[in-house]
């Protein structure tokens, strides 16, 4: 295994520029998971730097990791596309990627996720802008066009003391597929001030008519200042890792959500996303919980609402009592205790 080169943050511990991950020549276009489990390779095989690459798909939906599949994927459409549909470690929501779509990824030390978070998405921002598809963040996670709708979204998880950041950016994706494999959130949307899916996106061919290629190398020239060349044996590695995201109790995660449950939602909050709470009863008690929706989980959410909740009494009271030792705001980002305490509290069935 090649040992990258050793890099001395800059004293105010910025990642950018950062290590350029180089995949072996003639590797070819990969599945999503090869990506995703490159990412996890990277955070517990090479700690002392920070490492960005971009990679793009056939077309694929990725689901966020407490997703329920049913509810944001059109399965029958995307079978019938050949449409991919797979599921990611990191929260937040559904994106459809194809060939017209770059996507990114960084690895970095373990740190404060809101500053890593800010600092990647103006540093792509930064760089589109530079090279004429001027860009500014929105909101959460997004990345805009000035003027114009959104390019790019991003998420983020923790690993092996690492923090994984990754987007997808929309240069000239095929907007049929996109529509048809995903069902819109209505409520975000009316959240935005937008009437669909297409007129809440733009594509950065309609500024910068440069190609997929040429962006990509752009971007990464930009972002990036030396490298590390990943080896034959790492392939057989991430290969190993990757494996894990083609099991069925992955894929299907949401197929393990309880019939006979409580289920708590929160609607759409701003700064967190959505967060369904299901809570499973056994005589009477709390016995098990699942989470699930486009929130971004800042450690293990859901074994920390299960340490707060099972074994509770199964009334109203009592888990409201429960919650208000709990603190979400240490496992979702965006999730206060107030929130958290009036959609419980005003969502709990009659």
């Amino acid at each position: 295994m090649e040992t990258p080169a050793k890099h001395v943050l800059t004293p105010d511990g910025k990642h950018f520029p950062a290590c350029h991950v180089v995949l072996p020549d003639g590797l070819g276009r990969q599945r999503a998971p090869f990506y995703l489990a490159t990412e996890e390779y990277l955070a517990a095989a090479f700690p002392e730097d920070h490492y960005f690459f971009s990679w793009v798909l056939n077309p694929t939906v990725v689901m966020g990791r407490n997703q329920v599949a049913r509810h944001e994927v059109d399965l029958d459409f995307c079978q019938a596309e050949g449409i991919d549909v797979v599921r990611r470690r990191s929260g937040g929501g559904c994106i459809y990627a194809d060939g017209g779509n770059i996507m990114f990824s960084l690895v970095t030390g373990e740190s404060a996720v809101e500053p890593l978070f800010a600092e990647y998405a103006h540093a792509v921002a930064q760089s589109l802008t530079a090279i004429g598809a001027p860009a500014s963040v929105s909101g959460r996670n997004d990345i805009i066009l000035d003027g114009g709708g959104k390019i790019c979204g991003n998420a983020f998880y923790h690993q092996a003391h690492r923090n994984i950041v990754h987007g997808t950016m929309l240069y000239n994706t095929d907007y049929r597929r996109m529509l048809g494999a995903l069902h819109p959130d209505e409520a975000k949307l009316t959240a935005q001030g937008v009437k669909s899916v297409r007129s809440r996106v733009s594509l950065i061919k309609d500024v910068l008519p440069i190609g997929v290629e040429a962006l990509r190398f752009k971007l990464v020239s930009m972002l990036t200042d030396r490298e590390l060349h990943l080896t034959d044996e790492d392939v057989a590695r991430i290969r190993r890792i990757e494996a894990a995201y083609y099991a069925p109790e992955w894929l299907d995660a949401d197929e393990g959500l309880p019939t006979e449950a409580i289920a708590l939602q929160s609607g759409r909050v701003e700064g967190m996303g959505k967060l369904t709470l299901h809570l499973e009863v056994r005589n009477q008690h709390i016995a098990g919980v699942r989470l699930s929706g486009d929130f971004f989980p800042l450690a293990d959410a859901e074994a920390a609402f299960a340490a707060a909740l099972v074994h509770v009494p199964a009334g109203r009271a009592e888990v409201l009592k429960a919650l208000a030792q709990h603190h979400p705001e240490t496992s979702i980002r965006g999730l206060t205790a107030e929130v958290l305490q009036r959609f419980v509290a005003d969502g709990w069935p009659q």
